[in-house]
């Protein structure tokens, strides 16, 4: 679906970013952790967490997917908004991999972009279905990085983190009480004047999505991008978006939502 927005109707240009290195991972990991993964050698428990068994290609595909969010913010950096086709791997923490996630994209950006003295307070609206208990455990001591998460109490991860500023919905809420709440809850995002906005756009909050247990609708989630990037548009800062997560039977209710988040981020920005 994404490659047909991009072959069908020209919006974006498609470009391989970079992999990431273990120097740049650890910025925001335990560098024995990021050595333990990229040889192969961490417990069995440690790979159960994850959910993913381990080989060449998933290190090829962890570093791929920090390199790519990497990409995306050094791009927005440059001209107000980026884009990566991975990332959100909201659920790893800084010592364990969990959830499919093995590395924290977003984190690491936030400290790469940090260390090259390109920003100083960062802000994470993270509306994956799931919390961003990952993100919110790294940042959880610091004060220059906001963490919000919108997400449904009931699902996983059952052990919640605490973000700075966490929306726990309960099951099956529909549009317009969600959308009433992301409207609540987004303008302690900008009071808190970030450098940059990192914006996890996960489409699991669909009814159609076996994960979920929310119940938004296409044009719901539509709605939601459409508010978030509008206020970040109007605020200022550099903009980059990640995907996140998106299990819909039939998947291609998850990949059509996908791309309406590509297509109005194209929109939004590109005609700002």
């Amino acid at each position: 679906m994404l490659r047909g927005l991009v072959e069908k109707e020209g919006v974006f240009q498609l470009e391989p970013a970079p992999l990431a290195d273990q120097k740049m991972v650890a910025l925001a990991h335990d560098p024995e952790y990021v050595t333990q993964f990229a040889a192969g050698t961490l417990s069995p428990a440690a790979m159960r967490r994850i959910g993913l068994p381990w080989s060449d290609v998933l290190v090829k595909r962890a570093f791929a997917s920090v390199g790519g969010t990497i990409s995306a913010a050094l791009q927005a950096m440059e001209i107000g908004w980026g884009c990566t086709l991975g990332g959100g791997t909201h659920h790893a923490l800084r010592s364990q991999g969990a959830g499919f996630c093995i590395f924290n994209d977003i984190a690491v950006a936030i400290q790469f972009l940090r260390s090259q003295g390109l920003i100083r307070r960062a802000a994470v609206i993270d509306l994956d279905v799931h919390q961003g208990d990952g993100t919110a455990e790294i940042f959880e001591n610091d004060p220059d990085v906001f963490t919000l998460s919108i997400h449904c109490e009931s699902n996983f991860p059952f052990r919640k983190k605490q973000s700075r500023l966490d929306v726990s919905l309960p099951d099956r809420v529909e549009d317009t009480e969600y959308l009433r709440r992301l409207e609540e809850v987004l303008p302690a995002i900008f009071a808190f004047r970030p450098d940059v906005i990192f914006y996890q756009s996960g489409v699991d909050p669909l009814a159609s999505d076996v994960l979920g247990r929310l119940s938004l609708t296409q044009q719901g989630l539509i709605a939601r991008d459409k508010k978030v990037m509008l206020a970040a548009r109007s605020y200022g800062a550099p903009f980059i978006l990640t995907s996140g997560g998106g299990y819909s039977r039939p998947i291609e209710l998850s990949a059509e939502a996908h791309a309406n988040t590509y297509r109005m981020a194209w929109q939004v920005f590109a005609h700002a």
